[in-house]
């Protein structure tokens, strides 16, 4: 499930995964918040925390990572990804390159730096 969390800035999308994480939970929930975004603002900036309860991310679900990720590429202007699973964090890193304005893994235990370094200027 991806949760849409509050309290963030206009230009910061932030969202939280729980449990089994969906093509479904990203054609309704993330993809629309994206796509809303973009059509009001230049660039974004997201954050994602994966909850302690996360068990998973479907193969269908990641291809909606990915391609909701490069149609709008040079448009992201930070990401920050909150999570403990070490495969992630790495996976991510691979692409950090790609974003122009960074792209960083926080631990758990971090969430309020990462909540910070997202919502800082510049």
């Amino acid at each position: 499930m991806i949760e849409q969390l509050q309290g963030f800035p206009a230009t910061v999308l932030a969202f939280a995964g729980h449990g089994q994480v969906t093509k479904a939970d990203y054609v309704s929930v993330l993809v629309p918040a994206v796509e809303t975004a973009f059509a009001g603002h230049d660039r974004i900036r997201l954050y994602y925390e994966i909850g302690a309860d996360f068990t998973g991310i479907d193969a269908d679900a990641m291809l909606e990572d990915f391609k909701i990720g490069m149609r709008h590429l040079t448009r992201w202007e930070r990401i920050a990804v909150v999570t403990d699973v070490q495969w992630i964090a790495h996976a991510m890193l691979l692409f950090s390159f790609l974003i122009p304005g960074g792209m960083k893994a926080f631990a758990t235990a971090d969430t309020k730096q990462a909540r910070s370094w997202i919502t800082a200027p510049g």
